[in-house]
Parts: C-alpha cells; structure tokens; sequence
C-alpha cells in the first residue's frame, strides 16, 4: 500500500514537470517577434495567442486552403508542424524580397517549396529564441529541440507521417507593420515531452531550506525596523477660543493626569502598553509596568501631548516620579514643552 502511494506521487511529479508553467504561449509571442526584428527588421504584434491540446484527427483539419506547411523535426524523431495563414506567407515573402509589406492584396497562390527555403532560416531562429526563452521553465521539455526539416505540400499526407498522439497547438493571429498586413500562424508540437528538462535557477533552494531561511531574513527585517509610540501623560478638549489664548506661563490642571499610569500608544492611537514616570542617569523616562491597558478611547478621543527632555534629577538609578498626596497636576507650557495639544 505504501508503495503504491509512494509511485503515484512520483507520477504526478514527473507528470507536472511535463506540464511546466504557462510560459510556452508569453515565450513563443517574444520569440517570433524578436526573430522578425532581427532577420527582417519587421514589426510583428500578436493580435491573439491560444494554447490548446488536440488528436490528430483534429489537427488534420486546420490547415487552411494554401497554407505554408512546414515539418519541424525535434527530440526522440519527434515531429511538429509550423503552419503558415496565405496572407501571412505573402506578406513574409514581400519583406524578404522587397523589404515592405506590398498595399495591395496578393493574388491567391499555392505554396512553393521556394517559399519554404526562404522563410525556415526565420524559423529555426524563432524556435531557437523560444528555447532561451524557456531554459527555466516546465514548458522547455515539450519545446526544445525542434528545427526546419521539410516543406509538405498539403495537408493529406500528415495523417501517415504524424504519429497518434496528443499535440499541443499554439494558434495566433499576427499584425505585421503596424497592421500593414494581417495573418495566422500555428505552431504545433508533440505534447509529451522528449526535449530537455529545464535548469533549475541559479537562487533556487529546496522548500526545507528556504522557508526557514525566509522567516529568519523577516525577522531580522522586522526586529530593524522602528516603530514611533507616544507617551501619553494626559488627553484633554477644550473650545478653540481658549487654544488661541494660550502662551508662555499658562497652566492647565489636568484632573485625570497620573504620572504612574502613562499610556504608551501607537501611531494608530491605540495604547499598548502602561508606565510610570521618573528618571534614569539624568533623563526623563518611563519604566514599562504593564503590557495591558483597559482602552478608554471612547470617553477619550485620540489626540495626545507627550513630553520628553533632559531632567534635572542627579544622575544614578531610576527614581519614581509620583506626586504627592492626591493632588491633580498641571501643565507648565514653560516647564515641560510638549509634542502637541487637542
């Protein structure tokens, strides 16, 4: 039992590796593109681009009346096909002879194995920039390998030289000149891969080695990054008038005010944690004495004034700075500058 779970697995391994990622259709639009630029200094645009698996029952059916077709040789005597559109030969053909797409539409004509000698120079290198294209992905096994090996005239005699087996077809409409000219071409492949097998990248590690690796760099991005908290003293609203009126020397009583009970808050304005004034080698600061707090933001809305400057206490261990008695305090604008009011 365990065996046979241990095979399947390995199948369906061997059989994602054989399907590969969704490259093969975005590779094969960049390299017949590139190679019109380079052999012909012609700009081509995929108008539309399918993939699609097929028998060879249904492949026969879709060469078009005077198509060019062309029989590529691959891996393991594996056979493909390159089917070239009428418009889209006479328009290749016109480039190559007379350096433009003509203006008027060509007159219907068969194919030539003339025509097939001219253009399969731009065909291997096509396939060539699609195998580059795809070093690193799955879809490299199916593709890799085929070049220029025949013309075929027409499209009965596939049925005996094909093999009886699942193709995959790339269909797709091209623009030539800026749409100058418009046609259809077909790449067709064998859909079991015989080609080669794609290289693993270069910064690929095994899973068991990059999901730790992964959450160590994170924590370390993590734990270096700052975070801004504000501690907050008090939190108080008065009437605009009275804002405009305050200057140097105002006090203000501040009731609720504890210097042991200081909310530590986030840039959100949510406190995460609680302390206590007081001073440490001649600094003002603040001892941690909770990690909770009862928020109250619904009685105090979350606008704040925090403090912090060089105290004038003697410098050695940390000494409280509660008040006496039960005594409300004040806020000195002159003594204990502050980051901002409400």
């Amino acid at each position: 039992m365990a065996g046979e779970v241990i095979r399947k697995k390995l199948l369906t391994g061997q059989q994602a590796a054989i399907e590969g990622g969704p490259g093969a259709d975005r590779a094969w639009r960049v390299a017949f593109a590139r190679a019109t630029r380079d052999m012909m200094q012609l700009p081509v645009d995929f108008a539309s681009l399918s993939i699609s698996r097929l028998s060879l029952a249904e492949l026969l059916d879709l060469p078009p009346e005077r198509a060019l077709i062309l029989m590529l040789e691959g891996p393991q005597e594996g056979l493909g096909l390159l089917i070239l559109s009428p418009d889209l030969l006479t328009a290749l053909i016109e480039v190559l002879t007379m350096g433009k797409c003509g203006n008027q539409t060509p007159d219907p004509r068969k194919p030539t194995r003339t025509d097939a000698a001219m253009l399969s120079p731009l065909v291997d290198l096509a396939l060539s920039h699609l195998e580059e294209a795809l070093a690193e992905d799955g879809d490299l096994i199916w593709t890799s390998g085929f070049r220029y090996a025949s013309f075929i005239e027409e499209a009965r005699p596939l049925g005996l030289l094909l093999e009886d087996i699942s193709y995959r077809a790339l269909t797709a409409r091209l623009s030539l000149a800026h749409g100058a000219r418009v046609g259809d071409m077909i790449l067709i492949l064998p859909a079991e891969g015989r080609g080669r097998k794609p290289r693993r990248k270069a910064n690929a590690v095994p899973d068991a080695v990059a999901r730790p690796a992964f959450a160590a760099a994170l924590a370390t991005r993590v734990e270096a990054a700052t975070c801004q908290i504000e501690a907050v003293v008090a939190r108080m609203s008065l009437p605009l008038t009275e804002v405009m009126c305050l200057s140097v020397n105002t006090v203000l009583p501040l009731p609720s005010a504890a210097l042991d009970r200081i909310r530590f808050e986030g840039l959100d304005g949510r406190c995460v944690a609680e302390g206590k004034l007081g001073q440490h080698r001649g600094m003002r600061a603040i001892r941690l004495t909770s990690g909770e707090w009862q928020d109250d933001q619904a009685t105090h809305p979350p606008v704040a004034f925090a403090a912090a400057a060089p105290a004038d206490f003697p410098a050695g261990s940390w000494e409280s700075e509660t008040p006496a008695g039960d005594a409300p305090l004040a806020f000195d604008f002159a003594s204990f500058p502050a980051t901002g009011t409400d």
